[in-house]
């Protein structure tokens, strides 16, 4: 796929859209060239925490459905981590550690306008649910709010 290119999987509503994120959510970036290696190795850092957290939670015998939350929250930190580490290498465009992470999964659920009568945004156009994110995010994003909704009395033993 080229950037920008789009794939759509179910309608309007569930889009493979390509881009390329060189920041944190939503994009976000700062301190150029540094900031995004200081983004990078606090990403490793981040994975091995939790590593060590997950083995630590395997070896005190912690519910199998606590340490796979936490499994997809590591999975989807590495997923992350190898992005912007590889990418920009193996494509040709930036040195190692200053790669982009590829986002492609795009829901815009509902798109309109707003009624003329909501002050400073009447007639705008507007799309609910415009991130575009990926797999790794999917990964962190289930596996933290599965563990919050079904495993908060464990993480107090943490």
């Amino acid at each position: 796929m080229y950037l920008g290119e789009e794939i759509h999987i179910s309608g309007n509503w569930f889009i493979l859209h390509f881009t390329e994120n060189n920041g944190i959510a939503f994009g976000l970036q700062f301190g150029g060239v540094i900031g995004k290696i200081l983004l990078t190795l606090f990403r490793i850092v981040a994975a091995s925490f939790i590593l060590f957290f997950l083995i630590r939670t395997i070896k005190k015998e912690y519910p199998n459905g606590f340490n796979f939350c936490l499994s997809l929250i590591f999975a989807g930190a590495v997923g992350n981590i190898i992005d912007s580490i590889f990418y920009g290498l193996i494509f040709n465009y930036a040195p190692l550690f200053q790669g982009r992470v590829v986002d492609m999964l795009y829901f815009p659920i509902v798109s309109g306008h707003y009624p003329s009568w909501i002050p400073g945004l009447g007639g705008d156009y507007f799309i609910f649910f415009r991130p575009v994110f990926n797999l790794s995010d999917t990964s962190i994003t289930i596996g933290v709010f599965s563990m919050l909704l079904f495993y908060s009395k464990w993480l107090k033993k943490f």
